[in-house]
């Protein structure tokens, strides 16, 4: 029983919870829980086979911990077996779905006995879901834009979920590197390809190549991976390849290859596929053949019998001379080696046979995190635990941007509230001097493009963010419209998470895009990588136009606590997609230099493509 899965589950209890109307704080309880137990790096069943003291975790109390115990003695939980007996177990997506939340799916069963989403889909189409109370026409259709977009997503995970999958089962099968005594499962080398490996946002399955030295050590190996706890069910296992699904619908492929072909099926199977067949064709252009086993030369009449791709008509693959690495299979085709975020055949490979490829951005670049909350608002630490988080992470400088009153639902702020906290930050500045905190605010964008804060407070903003919280629906020309008008204000200097999307919840704003970025360009204002997985907001392609637009990119976290501070590596990786250097990323520069930028006398002079 891994942490994921222990997570996973009560995810589902507090789900369910919330589906019957429970208290809120014993289903905030289990939220909490959740959060901590998916940030343990040590697996709580350890804990339990020690007799460690589970409430010494934070977010862990004597309910949760016993929870946590039977789930790791038994696999189960009967607590949740019991709630989900009682409604069907379709309500927990539904509930997700835009316009609906739990009450909601809860009506929706009761009244016309949906239980699932197909049953829904087709009560909205035949308008039956006007009927109920709480619902109309723009709910219906709200409704079934959401289950599109589900129908979308469904087949693929974010990656933040697949992570919490993939790096508990690499460590169980790098648990065999190096050899055990007397263990023919000895991985020489274990890695994850795929998108995942190329940090896309979402991944649909993963694929893991594994080295073996012998036949029996790979068969070996192979049944280790069969044994590991997780998996439920085995979709395929014969020779060199086994595919299986994990108990949470995830299918993980493991590829078993010699150390001589490691690279080559590396390089291979990270892909994209657009990639890999500009690859073939630069291959070719020289007089090779490259495969998923390795790099060859072509002759003109057939030699040894070698695996090749079959690209190159009737000149067979010949001699080998390249395989072992991914940087000697780039080599041999007169390139350098190109980082995996990269590889979706955008010009990357041409800029590597010139030997022009970014330094692309690190997350120990970045200098400071520009968007984040405290309980001023939705938060859930104070100022001072935030910045001393900021501080411990090497920051030189941080801003709190609590929301504006226009989001009264999550405490936002008023001019007196406003006011206060800022008497707050300053005491707490003058206690801590190692980092500056930044006076902020994420100011909403109302309907009509004005923003939700007067113009004598915006002018005493170290940093003003805005952002769109409502009315996402509106036509691409009016929204367009709303967003000019924002980023025009004298005083704008962020635009933050641009496309309001929440991956497979909700999907992104329609206006134009191009519009929006050369209207920051002309005015000063940088664009968002909102790192929060659940957003991943500006993605990767609208970030590489930006670039090449020369408009300045902060990477924010967009951090509820101090533990949220950690998933900067996501908006890291969108940013590596987009080829950002650190140039490109202004929370990468020197405090002075930032604050020239937001106060619009020495804007950043941008990039170029790759």
């Amino acid at each position: 029983m891994d942490n994921a899965t222990i997570a996973r589950t009560l995810a589902e209890v507090a789900d369910l919870l919330e589906i019957e109307g429970a208290n809120p704080f014993r289903i905030r309880a289990y939220r909490n829980a959740v959060r901590s137990i998916e940030t343990q790096t040590t697996q709580l069943a350890q804990w339990c086979d020690l007799g460690r003291e589970l409430t010494s975790l934070p977010g862990i109390g004597k309910e949760m911990a016993r929870h946590v115990e039977e789930l790791c003695a038994t696999g189960t939980l009967g607590f949740r077996d019991e709630l989900a007996a009682q409604v069907p177990a379709g309500l927990i997506t539904i509930m997700r779905l835009p316009g609906v939340g739990p009450k909601k799916a809860r009506r929706l069963w009761e009244e016309l006995e949906v239980t699932g989403v197909d049953e829904l889909e087709a009560a909205a189409a035949a308008g039956k879901v006007r009927g109920v109370a709480g619902f109309g026409v723009r709910s219906e259709e709200k409704i079934l834009a959401g289950i599109a977009e589900w129908r979308q997503h469904a087949s693929r995970l974010r990656l933040d979920q697949v992570e919490r999958h993939v790096e508990p089962l690499l460590t169980y099968l790098r648990g065999t590197a190096g050899g055990e005594a007397g263990s023919e499962a000895a991985a020489g080398r274990v890695e994850v390809a795929g998108s995942y490996r190329r940090r896309r946002d979402t991944v649909g399955d993963v694929d893991l190549l594994a080295t073996a030295e012998t036949p029996q050590a790979a068969a070996a190996l192979t049944a280790r991976f069969l044994a590991y706890p997780q998996v439920a069910d085995t979709l395929m296992s014969g020779g060199t390849r086994t595919s299986v699904r994990l108990g949470s619908g995830l299918q993980v492929d493991l590829r078993v290859v010699p150390p001589e072909s490691f690279g080559a099926a590396l390089v291979y199977f990270t892909g994209s596929k657009e990639h890999n067949v500009r690859l073939r064709q630069r291959a070719l252009a020289l007089g090779l053949t490259v495969s998923e086993y390795g790099v060859f030369r072509l002759a003109d009449e057939p030699a040894a019998e070698v695996p090749g791709d079959g690209a190159a008509g009737d000149r067979v693959a010949g001699e080998r001379i390249a395989g072992a690495s991914e940087e000697e299979v780039y080599a041999a085709l007169g390139c350098a080696w190109i980082p995996p975020e990269l590889r979706e055949d955008r010009g990357e490979l041409a800029a590597a046979a010139r030997g022009e490829l970014p330094r692309l951005v690190e997350v120990g670049d970045l200098a400071g995190d520009l968007q984040m909350h405290s309980t001023w608002s939705d938060g859930r630490a104070s100022v001072e635990e935030m910045l001393v988080a900021c501080a411990e992470r090497g920051y030189r400088y941080m801003a709190l941007t609590d929301h504006s009153k226009a989001l009264p639902m999550v405490g936002g702020l008023g001019r007196e509230e406003l006011l206060a906290q800022w008497e707050e930050i300053d005491e707490v500045q003058a206690r801590h001097p190692e980092i500056r905190l930044l006076r902020s605010l994420e100011i909403d964008i109302l309907a009509d493009g004005s923003l939700d804060l007067d113009d004598d407070l915006l002018a005493r903003l170290d940093v003003v963010l805005v952002s769109v919280h409502s009315r996402f629906e509106l036509p691409s020309g009016e929204q367009t419209a709303r967003i000019l008008a924002a980023v025009r204000h004298p005083e704008v200097n962020v635009l933050a998470h641009p496309l309001g999307r929440r991956i497979g919840h909700r999907k992104p704003m329609e206006y134009d895009v191009e519009a929006v970025l050369h209207a920051c360009r002309a005015h000063g204002v940088a664009v968002e990588c909102n790192a929060s997985p659940e957003r991943l907001d500006f993605p990767d392609i609208h970030l590489a136009r930006a670039r090449e637009l020369g408009v300045p990119v902060v990477i924010s976290t967009d951090a509820h606590s101090p533990r949220g501070l950690a998933t900067m590596r996501y908006g890291v990786d969108q940013a590596r997609r987009a080829g950002l250097e650190p140039h490109h990323v202004l929370n990468t520069r020197p405090l002075e230099e930032v604050l020239r930028f937001f106060a619009k006398t020495d804007p950043p002079a941008g990039g170029s493509a790759v």
